[in-house]
């Protein structure tokens, strides 16, 4: 027997009140064992550490002792030693058989006297969390917990991690755990610590411990439904968005089920981040699972799909819900009622509307808001007034956006009584209407063609500080245009400069309402009021008013308007310069024709130099005329002005009639002919037809056609023998009358039909024959002391065209043998 030796009074002080508080609590935990040796001189520290090895774990509340599994060769009936355990005087409080080596985790009791008694589940758990709480983590810890004297199991250690609030403490005994040949993966242990990470906020280790759980799940074959569920909460609630929706795919492919809360965590988390389609998609996973619905779900799903437009799938929902008895909330019929309405199911908007208030739910400002816009966009303006007015006696005053938004929809609607009548309502309200609100009234007034209350609008704009824009002074234009007010329009427009506007463009299409009314004065007037303000209008414009005032005979007023043209750079093409040709052969007074020349030489354009080289001499001209034609049409580009080339033709054919330029017409017809302007006038159907189209010529350029081709036609006729079965001139309802009288003139075998001429190959060969047919194909038109020409006259008025002619030709027959 061992008993305590000398130390110095300090170590003994310790070890006495050590052993005085055993003294006092003889139920403890801890039983002394006198160490065979003790140096007082070893450092206090290794002498405390001595002491403390002299206590071990007893089973409470007697001195147990740990009895041997009977490795190692020992006899398990037998005690090692016997202790004495001394008090402070040294007397002996208690002395028994001492405690033998044993092999730490085989035995699964202890002595208590000569009886075996199992370990407690909670000594068990007390022996854990004390070595738990003591190392903490690390391989110390682990050490100890190797050495327990008992077997554990998952029950020790699931209470143990409930009492453990350390989290790395809690892991650190877990993964242990996981090592042991005893362990067997538990849902609560998941889920416990699970519950720690989410405390400290410790989402990587959430991530961590989900990925082994996934791992131990698979390899033992078991499903940790709490903890799974749990996970994808914690990390949906913590809007960890990719790692949440990662994890509920694992848990998917595992094959475990997934609650309800679980589902709306992430759909809650999928709608907070914009991405309402996923939480659809998640949505349709809870359905196909088979999970069931609730008031949550609803609570969420159906407004988040009224809201994306998918209204058949959240009134399905709506009907679901109300089938189950679950009370729909104010938000879900407020999400219904708004966008019904914006899809434009007012009927059912204003449906649900009315169950809201069944149930005893007070519509808010928001909804009454929602449905007078959809209401009055749908132009059902009756109905938006009706609830206008049920928000009213439910208390809520109108806002300015739904005052400028009724105001604005009755005027749009034409309804401009009631629309000044909510405006005035509006001002009286203390709300100043928007410049929106304004053109929106003073626009539709001046559609409407109420000046007075358009000018009396844009006083009270311009008077409330507000600048009317640029729709606003374009409608206010054009009324004033509309009723050719140029004075006050004038007014208007200087102030809309002075307000900072560019003016061109909207002086411009006043200008152009005047040309369009035919009002050419006005037009004029407008002209120098836009010069003296130094406001400027482009090309286009200047040449629709000269077109204007060329058909209105304004000569004098058109030259200036062409100079300005030309002046500007403008490029004037053949269809100008043949529109004024056109006036020519139509004018009447010899002044007139003056002006005509002089606008026609201030168009500087090429085919003037060719009109006037045309009525030259050969001699002035130093060339012959059909060459100096073909010279002329060669410079056409055919691919740009092929249209206006034939236009011009047409209009300088006529003109060569009227004058009696019969060769110089001949000359021009055959070169237009040749530059293929009129490529289907003549066909050559072999020996069964022969055939000239003069539909879509002028008369002039018909009659032309019509000499000149049937001199063709006689040259080969009488030169070549070919004799066709039959001759058409194509002349239209028009042209019939005038190619008719001409061939009549010299007795011709054309018969006249519908819109045709019509002559048997045969006659026409006899009818060439004829010396006064020969020297008609051959020579001229008769003149104008025929009556061919008394005809032309009346179709193209003209004074003395013989006049006018540089060299008239001799008539062919005189008038008393016509």
């Amino acid at each position: 027997m061992n008993r305590l030796g000398l130390l110095c009074p300090r170590r003994t002080r310790y070890i006495l009140d050590t052993l005085y508080l055993f003294r006092k609590n003889p139920s403890s935990n801890y039983c002394f064992r006198l160490p065979t040796s003790f140096s007082p001189e070893d450092d206090f520290m290794s002498n405390f550490q001595l002491v403390r090895s002299c206590f071990s774990v007893a089973k409470i509340p007697t001195f147990a002792r740990s009895y041997c599994s009977g490795n190692n060769g020992v006899d398990s009936s037998e005690w090692t030693e016997d202790i004495q355990y001394l008090d402070e005087s040294g007397s002996v409080i208690y002395s028994g058989k001492g405690i033998r080596s044993v092999e730490p985790g085989l035995d699964d009791h202890v002595m208590v006297g000569g009886l075996k008694k199992p370990i407690l589940n909670a000594s068990a758990v007390v022996k854990i969390v004390e070595i738990v709480k003591r190392w903490k983590w690390g391989p110390e810890m682990e050490t100890q917990l190797d050495r327990l004297q008992f077997v554990p199991n998952m029950t020790h250690v699931t209470q143990a991690l409930k009492v453990i609030a350390d989290t790395d403490a809690s892991l650190s005994l877990f993964r242990w755990a996981m090592r042991q040949s005893w362990y067997l993966p538990n849902d609560e242990c998941y889920a416990i610590l699970f519950d720690r990470l989410n405390q400290s906020r410790d989402f990587d280790g959430i991530q961590l411990l989900f990925d082994d759980m996934i791992r131990d799940s698979s390899k033992h074959g078991t499903s940790s439904f709490c903890a799974y569920n749990r996970v994808i909460q914690y990390l949906a609630k913590a809007e960890k968005l990719e790692v949440s929706f990662c994890c509920f795919k694992k848990v998917q492919e595992s094959g475990s089920k997934i609650d309800t809360q679980t589902y709306n965590s992430l759909i809650t988390l999928f709608l907070t981040k914009g991405l309402p389609y996923k939480a659809f998609e998640i949505y349709e996973s809870m359905e196909k699972a088979g999970c069931s619905l609730d008031g949550s779900t609803y609570e969420l799903m159906i407004p988040s799909l009224a809201k994306s437009g998918r209204l058949d799938a959240a009134s399905k929902l709506f009907q679901e819900m109300k089938e189950k008895n679950f009370r729909p909330s104010f938000l879900i019929f407020a999400s219904l009622v708004d966008s019904m309405g914006k899809a434009g199911r007012l009927d059912t908007s204003i449906k649900l509307y009315m169950e809201m208030q069944g149930l005893g739910l007070r519509p808010s400002a928001t909804m009454f808001v929602s449905l007078i816009e959809s209401f009055a966009k749908a132009g059902k303006l009756e109905t938006a007034l009706r609830i206008w007015d049920e928000m009213k006696k439910a208390g809520f005053r109108p806002n300015y956006g739904l005052y400028t938004m009724i105001v604005e929809s009755h005027a749009k609607s034409g309804k401009l009584e009631i629309a000044m009548s909510i405006f005035s309502d509006m001002e009286k309200a203390g709300f100043l209407p928007t410049p929106s609100t304004y053109s929106c009234l003073l626009e539709m007034h001046a559609g409407s063609g109420q000046v007075d209350a358009a000018m009396k609008l844009y006083s009270s704009m311009t008077n409330a500080g507000l600048r009317p824009g640029l729709s606003t002074y374009t409608a206010l234009l054009t009324l004033l245009a509309n009723k050719k007010l140029v004075d006050v329009a004038a007014k208007i427009l200087l102030e809309m400069k002075a307000m900072g506007y560019a003016v061109d463009v909207s002086a411009s299409d006043v200008l152009m309402v005047y040309i369009k009314d035919g009002s050419v004065d006005l037009s004029l007037r407008w002209l120098r009021f836009m010069g003296a303000s130094s406001i400027r209008t482009n090309n286009f414009i200047i040449r629709q008013l000269f077109e204007s005032c060329m058909r209105n005979g304004l000569y004098d007023s058109a030259k200036p308007l062409l100079e300005t043209y030309v002046n500007s750079a403008a490029k004037v093409d053949l269809i100008l310069y043949t529109s004024i040709l056109a006036h020519l052969v139509r004018c009447q007074e010899e002044q007139n024709e003056r002006h005509l020349m002089s606008i026609l030489g201030a168009t500087k354009h090429k085919a003037h130099t060719f009109m006037c080289g045309l009525f030259m001499g050969p001699e002035q001209r130093k060339q012959p005329v059909l060459t100096f034609v073909r010279d002329f049409f060669q410079g056409i580009d055919y691919e740009m002005e092929e249209g206006a080339a034939r236009y011009f033709v047409n209009v300088l054919l006529n003109y060569l009639v009227l004058m009696g330029q019969i060769n110089r017409a001949r000359c021009v017809w055959k070169v237009a002919y040749e530059n293929k302007l009129f490529p289907k006038a003549i066909v050559f159907d072999q020996h069964i037809a022969w055939s000239l189209d003069v539909r879509n010529l002028s008369v002039g350029a018909a009659l032309i056609a019509v000499v000149h081709t049937l001199h063709r036609f006689r040259k080969r006729m009488l030169y070549y023998g070919v004799v066709p079965r039959r001759i058409k001139l194509v002349t239209g309802p028009t042209l019939k009358i005038v190619v008719a009288q001409m061939l009549s003139s010299v007795e011709s075998p054309f018969e006249v039909s519908k819109v045709v001429l019509r002559a048997p190959g045969d006659s026409v060969l006899e009818w060439f024959k004829k010396p006064i047919v020969q020297q008609f194909l051959l020579n001229e038109i008769p003149s104008r002391a025929d009556i061919l020409m008394h005809k032309l006259n009346t179709l193209f008025p003209s004074s003395a065209p013989e006049i006018r002619s540089l060299s008239p030709p001799k008539p062919l027959i005189t008038g008393k043998a016509i």
